[in-house]
């Protein structure tokens, strides 16, 4: 790692009221092209309300005892590994053959779908720490994978089952996500047993690994016992960088401790030095978010525009992930602008997870970038209304490969994606576009049709219902910009409208107490001393990102 001077960055904290969020002057608005290809109202129009879905998918999925159709979705792990304590199992798709408490001797289980649920719960304010007799926080600490050396959260609780799914020395996001997933649980619920060790733990491990790299990233995968890379027929991973980054500066948000800090900047760094994209799943939003805010809070200054740009258009290089990105089209019927996936594969195929996910990084960047406000309000837009296709009751039986079986998870497991076409031939899918479908029965030949409805991609439902609210006003939406915003300090609630339409329109603003209304990107007060509700005024095509303030 390079040797970095912290001594420029000491009085950062101190001046944050020169902050975008206490201007008197206005911002200027800057446009990401994809964004601005998508549609200004996408049709057919609707936002389901996710709060219910969350609610729902947490009251079935977390049930020993489901009378649903599809039968029970969890299960105890009694092996013990890492810690000694039982553990949950997740289904990762509906009937997945490879899992149960009777199959694998009940281990494979992934921490990508338990600890995305158990944020996506807390995140509505479900108690995963007492529920239902068990404490589901501290049981997902059985990932932390001490027994191998590695001591970091790892996909699985050991590598005996890792290659029935991803990660362990072989797909590096597979790796890193699962810590970067602890850190966003052990914010939403602090204070838990053993989790400060094993944050520090894991922080140590991404520090000696940032230092070893050195910002050479270039590699399918790393080595986190023996602290080195490896390369294989995997495309380099170098957006982990922006995995490091964020569980480093949380880190140093949480334990205080000024190494984290130079490491986040360091991997920061080598994600910011990256020539082109090399977006591969989640990690780069990720890296973006934490860019913007050591840019605002520690004086650097890393291209937040640049890294933007690549996300949305995506990976351009065949040697990358080649074609991953944000779709900007609409597919038949259906307007799917906003989502995550690859732009390529079988023309166009977008992921639910990775839609709902990239929506914990960017929605709360624009408190840090507002000039980014307008644009992440507009994607948001598109991304939450293209959302709920996933869900086989949100879109029509002619557009989903399994339309006879919808009712076997009461319409709350979605399908893990959306294609533009159908790649397994079914003859009464021909020429349809998009298709609901998933890849379940592809990663055993075991797995039934029904492993298409995905768990693993529903589980941070919670995600959307925590940062998405509807308005009076059909599609401006009422984004929380504080509910994903984790190690921040958040004194006032802060929320992001966007007006798609070509004239003003007024909606109207409910608070809590009274508030005096500030809008961050205009830099003056929209309205003083409101009670419960008024009436805001935003302008056509722009958006406001109002600070309550007493």
């Amino acid at each position: 790692m390079k040797t970095i001077n912290l001594s420029c960055y000491t009085i950062a904290i101190c001046i944050l009221v020169l902050s975008y969020s206490c201007s008197n002057k206005s911002v200027k608005q800057v446009s990401i092209p994809k964004i601005e290809q998508m549609s200004d109202i996408p049709q057919p129009y609707k936002i389901i309300n996710w709060r219910q879905k969350a609610l729902d998918y947490d009251n079935l999925v977390f049930n020993f005892d489901s009378a649903c159709p599809a039968g029970t979705f969890i299960w105890l792990d009694n092996a013990r590994r890492n810690i000694d304590q039982v553990t949950f199992g997740l289904y990762t798709a509906v009937h997945d053959a490879r899992q149960g408490k009777n199959v694998n001797n009940g281990e494979f289980h992934e921490a990508i779908n338990s600890i995305a649920a158990i944020i996506g719960a807390g995140l509505i304010g479900i108690d995963k720490t007492s529920q239902n007799g068990y404490n589901f926080v501290k049981m997902t600490q059985n990932y932390y994978n001490s027994d191998n050396k590695w001591n970091i959260v790892m996909n699985n609780t050991n590598p005996n089952v890792a290659l029935l799914g991803g990660g362990y020395g072989r797909d590096w996001w597979y790796d890193v996500l699962p810590n970067v997933l602890f850190y966003m649980m052990s914010d939403v619920f602090p204070n838990v047993e053993n989790a400060d060790f094993i944050q520090r733990n894991v922080a140590e491990q991404f520090y000696k690994a940032d230092s070893v790299l050195n910002g050479d990233y270039d590699y399918s995968y790393f080595d986190y016992g023996n602290m080195r890379g490896g390369r294989s027929h995997i495309p380099f991973q170098q957006d982990v960088a922006g995995g490091h980054g964020y569980v480093l500066y949380s880190a140093y948000q949480k334990f205080g401790d000024t190494k984290y800090l130079a490491g986040a900047i360091s991997a920061i760094t080598a994600l910011d030095n990256q020539k082109e994209s090399r977006f591969y799943e989640i990690l780069l939003p990720i890296g973006c978010y934490t860019a913007a805010r050591l840019n605002v809070e520690h004086g650097t200054n890393f291209d937040i525009e640049k890294m933007l740009n690549w996300v949305f258009e995506g990976c351009k290089n065949k040697d990358g992930r080649y074609g991953w990105g944000v779709v900007s089209d609409r597919w038949g019927d259906y307007d799917v602008s906003g989502l995550q996936g690859s732009i390529l594969d079988g023309e166009g195929y977008a992921f639910f997870m990775n839609s709902m996910k990239m929506a914990i990084p960017l929605v709360p960047l624009v408190k840090y970038q507002p000039q980014y406000a307008r644009a992440i309000g507009r994607w948001m837009l598109n991304n939450v209304n293209a959302a709920r296709l996933f869900f086989p009751y949100e879109i029509d039986d002619q557009h989903q490969f399994l339309p006879e079986m919808k009712t076997i998870t009461n319409g709350v497991i979605a399908y893990e994606g959306l294609r533009q076409t159908d790649i397994y031939g079914k003859e009464s899918l021909k020429g349809v576009s998009p298709v609901a479908l998933g890849d379940g029965p592809n990663w055993n030949v075991k797995n039934p049709p029904e492993s298409m409805f995905s768990l693993y991609s529903t589980s941070p439902v919670g995600v959307l219902a925590a940062i998405v609210d509807t308005t009076d006003v059909q599609a401006i939406l009422r984004l929380n910009c504080n509910a994903t915003d984790f190690y921040a300090k958040k004194d006032s609630p802060v929320y992001l409208y966007y007006n798609p339409y070509k004239e003003d329109k007024e909606v109207t603003y409910y608070s809590q107490g009274n508030v005096n209304l500030y809008d961050a990107i205009s830099g003056v007060y929209l309205a003083k001393n409101v009670e419960k509700s008024t009436k805001i005024l935003i302008p056509a095509n722009a958006a406001v990102l109002i600070y309550e303030r007493k």
